[in-house]
């Protein structure tokens, strides 16, 4: 199960985004938040890889 956020953030001539997906923990069965920023494009990616 993703969640998915997503916030636009410009630094310099970079353009940068970040992602926030929830996923549930294999350990405790909690869901916990994982975050990264990255490029645009490859925020699909990110969010569809488990």
């Amino acid at each position: 199960m993703a969640k998915k956020s997503v916030a636009s953030l410009q630094t310099g001539s970079k353009r940068l985004t970040k992602a926030i997906k929830m996923v549930k923990s294999p350990k405790t069965g909690a869901y916990v938040f994982e975050e990264a920023i990255m490029a645009p494009e490859a925020v699909n990616d990110y969010l569809n890889k488990k």
